[in-house]
């Protein structure tokens, strides 16, 4: 639980969200890096309650897009209108007069994580149709989301002045290849699609969270970024067992530069 200074300072928001309803209790939740993620339960106006979810992007995402959070809120609207998997947004508020800082509230949703899946087949083949499916997304409304190209080029062209001698060989083979062959059509990208950013409930997807760092590129790149968490959550034959999955949902796609997006 918060303590009262905080949720004295929710319950503007509350009537904000929902006119009439009350603060019955709010929480932090844990395992985010990049937001401060705040739970809350409302009792609205007829007696049933209500949870919603207050996220508050860190300074390094708010200095590297002071609109994020309006951001964050268009892309759900549109992914929520394509049917895809993602909680439902319902405000957000860029001038940080009311917490502090600019929110994006949205839907909670009933779900957790998982990392010890009973059925590992199922579970990659869900995580590969929910990924190409994102992939599918048209993107000719979402110009306001940044060039996946342009950052991994300044990420590739500016690293650390000491790099280890691992880093140093990727980025001499990376520096030699770059820029990649534009071989696939651009795609909505996650950004960060790894195990920890999907939420399920009764071995079934129920929502992908975490779209801070949604951008526009080559899919290969979210297909690279998600091959390497599950191999480090689950190892390689999970890995494989993903990217033949993902593989069979968009089979027109060109795979031939997915070695150097697994490097980078």
């Amino acid at each position: 639980m918060m303590n009262n200074d905080v949720q004295h300072s929710l319950k503007p928001l509350v009537q904000r969200i929902d006119p009439g309803s009350s603060l019955v209790r709010a929480w932090k939740l844990a395992g985010g890096v990049s937001a401060q993620v705040t739970a809350l339960e409302i009792l609205r106006p007829h007696g049933e309650k209500r949870k919603l979810i207050v996220r508050q992007h860190g300074e390094t995402d708010r200095k590297r897009n002071p609109h994020i959070a309006a951001d964050e809120y268009k892309l759900l609207q549109r992914l929520k209108s394509a049917g895809l998997p993602v909680p439902t947004p319902y405000d957000f508020d860029l001038s940080g007069e009311m917490l502090g800082a600019p929110f994006l509230v949205m839907e909670y949703i009933e779900g957790e994580p998982d990392f010890t899946p009973s059925n590992r087949w199922d579970f990659n083949r869900q995580l590969a149709r929910t990924l190409a499916t994102i992939h599918h997304v048209d993107v000719s409304s979402l110009a306001f989301l940044p060039d996946q190209e342009a950052l991994f080029s300044q990420m590739i062209t500016h690293r650390s002045t000491h790099p280890s001698s691992t880093e140093e060989q990727a980025l001499k083979v990376l520096k030699t290849a770059w820029p990649l062959p534009k071989l696939n059509q651009p795609a909505l990208l996650h950004g960060d699609f790894w195990p920890g950013n999907v939420l399920w409930k009764k071995g079934r997807l129920a929502a992908v969270i975490d779209w801070e760092d949604a951008a526009i590129g080559d899919p290969l790149t979210d297909l690279a970024n998600a091959r390497l968490e599950i191999l480090v959550a689950f190892g390689e034959e999970a890995m494989e067992q993903f990217t033949f999955a993902y593989r069979s949902f968009l089979p027109k796609l060109d795979f031939t530069t997915l070695p150097y997006w697994d490097l980078a």
